[in-house]
């Protein structure tokens, strides 16, 4: 039968027909709607973490940020103001040093004072270097070696060649390392005689 053909109450109870398979197809889409509603929720929760991953992935990169700025201040600083101790521990050889030139302008002062105080501050300076690690070299008697000591000068001397025989000028050693190097006159090897 055609279309045309069709009493109206076939049409009708063709299209009642259709709607009864309608509600059960429109079921499961009922059933997607959850689904959806689950997602969304999920989406969000999902949304949720990420921001606040991101607030704590910002508020790490800024904490970090501090960090370095406050570790190169204080490099900064301690290039700056590393020798403060030492140079405090300096002044009271400076003052020692005031006082000696003070006293030995009067008129009372004698060579032997004046000795005496540059004796004295001699030794506080020696231990205030001892305090921070800086010791003199004196190589006198011992072998010439390169590494601590600069020769200035070959003599020939009643020592074994190689010899250091003078300092002329003290070297220093800054907690073990080479601060100065001592200046110092070694022995020449001796001639040999042709006997």
């Amino acid at each position: 039968m055609t279309p045309e053909d069709q009493k109206p109450e076939d049409v009708n109870s063709e299209a009642q027909a259709a709607e009864a398979e309608t509600p059960e197809q429109s079921e499961p889409a009922a059933a997607d709607a959850p689904e959806e509603g689950v997602t969304q929720a999920a989406l969000d929760a999902a949304e949720a973490k990420a921001k606040e991953h991101w607030e704590a992935y910002l508020r790490a990169s800024a904490e970090l940020e501090n960090v370095r700025r406050r570790a190169e201040r204080d490099v900064a600083n301690a290039h700056k103001f590393g020798l403060e101790k030492f140079a405090s521990e300096l002044l009271g050889v400076r003052d020692s040093l005031e006082l000696g030139l003070a006293s030995a302008q009067a008129e009372s002062a004698t060579v032997e004072t004046v000795r005496e105080g540059v004796e004295l501050t001699l030794k506080q300076l020696a231990s205030v270097m001892d305090k921070f690690g800086i010791k003199q070299v004196d190589p006198t008697g011992l072998p010439f070696n390169p590494e601590q000591h600069e020769a200035v000068a070959m003599v020939e001397a009643d020592a074994d060649p190689n010899t250091v025989v003078n300092v002329m000028q003290r070297g220093y050693l800054l907690n073990d390392r080479l601060l100065r190097a001592a200046m110092v006159t070694v022995a020449k090897p001796q001639p040999k005689s042709d006997d």
